[in-house]
């Protein structure tokens, strides 16, 4: 199946690993250029000399998704460089384990600003380049934590279901333009984030993160022009929300 996503640009944040570097890695399979981005230099060049060597047309930077700027930036560094943009994915790290009752103000608000404010300022940046060109695919990477709260994820649960109801009323707000707004939201799979957290030992089934950037990039894609509004979730049932 042709997604129709050859010469494509997209910005990926978040990428160096885990499921942002599964949907680096598919988007740029079907032929998409990329600006990938990550904290971490060694991790990000690594994913970066990967990516080159399997074909891809690829940029990496180096940038902390919650700095305000970083998003305005790496859509400027995408214009900059290719001369346009057409996807944007934004992503950020987890935040820690924590019960409901033991967080204070500022680990709330720190992951508000990394899993709630970090995507509504990737589509604030990219928005104005999406918008005249009739054509543009945003999809933020969210938790299943939004269907079915997981224990000890209280940051997680809170942040990520801001993120949904934002998210429900900017695709409405987007009807009618070509572009489309959906969220991903992955469960249990098996990254560096699943193994910090204790998740890959406990015996339950761990998604391929490959399959998941499949996902993503099928969201991305001419073949889901009519699909707007729609959070995937990919848990392999955990949540069952049907």
């Amino acid at each position: 199946m042709d997604l129709g996503l050859e010469g494509r640009v997209a910005v990926v944040a978040a990428s160096s690993k885990g499921l942002g570097r599964a949907v680096a890695d598919a988007l740029a399979g079907e032929g998409a250029r990329l600006v990938i981005s990550a904290r971490g230099e060694e991790a990000l060049a690594s994913a970066e000399a990967a990516l080159r060597s399997n074909g891809a047309d690829v940029v990496a930077v180096r940038a902390d998704v919650t700095d305000p700027g970083t998003p305005e930036h790496l859509v400027s560094v995408a214009i900059d460089l290719f001369g346009r943009l057409d996807i944007v994915v934004p992503n950020a790290g987890g935040p820690p384990p924590a019960g409901a009752l033991d967080l204070d103000d500022d680990a709330i608000l720190t992951a508000i600003e990394a899993n709630l404010l970090t995507s509504i300022r990737f589509v604030r940046a990219a928005l104005p380049h999406l918008r005249p060109a009739g054509w543009g695919r945003i999809c933020c990477i969210a938790s299943a934590t939004i269907v079915q709260a997981a224990p000890n994820l209280a940051l997680s649960n809170t942040a990520r279901t801001g993120l949904w109801a934002w998210a429900k009323t900017a695709a409405a707000d987007l009807r009618g333009t070509g572009v489309t707004l959906n969220l991903a939201c992955p469960g249990f799979h098996a990254t560096d984030r699943m193994i910090e957290l204790g998740a890959t030992g406990s015996g339950r089934p761990m998604g391929d993160p490959a399959d998941f950037g499949q996902v993503v990039a099928f969201l991305c894609s001419q073949a889901a022009a009519n699909v707007n509004g729609a959070r995937i979730v990919v848990d392999g049932g955990e949540s069952l929300s049907l």
